[in-house]
């Protein structure tokens, strides 16, 4: 597929890939989505099938340390949300639903020269996921959702909490809705935040993530998210809570779940019971949390090259 020919969505003109010097593992590049917004796609520099990959809200490369290991495997593909990393916000800065969610994976796809592969989603992610496969069903040859599930994420949230299911995205909205508001002023403090020993020792060790996640993973995840305004990130927030359930009878390509047993943010019943509703579907549980890819990155890798290796089984020699 040609991207230039087929579709808006291409890279800048002019614009060349740059390596994170930090890290020496990932390609950037930008690219321009159906709307005309300037995102900044991603890869890694390994080689292997490739994986559009939906990340979480806001979140970076550096949460899935493994995938960018040169060795893994696998050819990754992503990009950041709106707004975040070096993504331009849009022109209208309404345009950042699933809708352009959707838009951009395409924009990735089709800047790649990818025509069909796998795609995975992590948290937020699994919803762009799925709703690329239901809405562009020829572009996608299996699914991997980690620690989410296929619309209305903001109803599984808390459930290790035990917190009513009906109070749980009331709660989640407005808790959204005060980082948009209160940005400003949680913007300076949040960038403000030390990502040392100290910091990082805590967070692993508070419940919300598990010791087993290296503390230089975390460090370099933690200090790229807390990069990205409090504000725009509520604001985007918001908007992805208006995402409602995906219409599972539509999928019909390998997809395997993944569950952290003790993840505040997706409830591993939920996950099982997506997972329950698609023919031939898997559903692993693991003993973390939200942030399983860094609890538990080369059990993730293994678990997407079962998937890939099943995606391509089902589609023949010709599958990406």
């Amino acid at each position: 597929m040609s991207a230039q020919a087929e579709t808006p969505s291409s890279t800048v003109l002019g614009a060349k890939p740059r390596i994170d010097p930090r890290r020496k593992k990932v390609r950037f590049h930008k690219v321009t989505s159906a709307d005309g917004t300037v995102i900044e796609a991603w890869s890694n520099v390994a080689e292997g099938p490739t994986v559009l990959l939906c990340n979480g809200l806001g979140t970076n490369p550096f949460a899935w340390p493994d995938l960018l290991d040169p060795e893994c495997g696998l050819r990754v593909i992503s990009w950041n949300h709106r707004g975040i990393g070096r993504s331009s916000r849009p022109e209208d800065e309404s345009r950042v639903g699933m809708d352009s969610f959707v838009e951009d994976a395409l924009a990735v796809l089709d800047d790649a020269g990818v025509d069909k592969c796998v795609v995975a989603g992590w948290s937020i992610g699994v919803n762009t996921a799925f709703e690329v496969a239901v809405r562009h069903p020829e572009r996608v040859s299996g699914l991997f959702a980690v620690a989410g599930v296929p619309g209305g994420t903001f109803a599984s949230m808390g459930a290790p909490l035990f917190i009513p299911r009906f109070l749980r995205e009331p709660i989640g909205v407005n808790v959204a809705r005060v980082m948009k508001h209160a940005g400003p002023v949680l913007t300076p403090v949040a960038r403000r935040i030390p990502m040392g020993p100290i910091s990082t020792t805590v967070l692993r060790y508070s419940g919300f993530m598990f010791p087993t996640a290296r503390p230089k993973d975390v460090k370099r995840a933690v200090r790229e998210f807390l990069t990205t305004p409090v504000d725009w990130y509520g604001h985007l927030a918001v908007a992805a809570a208006e995402h409602r359930r995906v219409s599972l009878s539509e999928i019909d390509v390998p997809t395997a779940f993944l569950a952290g047993r003790w993840d505040l943010l997706a409830s591993h019943h939920d996950l099982r019971s997506a997972a329950d509703r698609i023919d031939g579907a898997t559903y692993v549980e693991m003993y973390g949390t939200h942030f399983i890819t860094l609890e538990k990155p080369k059990a993730v890798t293994r678990l997407l090259r079962d998937l890939v290796d099943r995606a391509q089984e089902n589609a023949g020699p010709r599958a990406v």
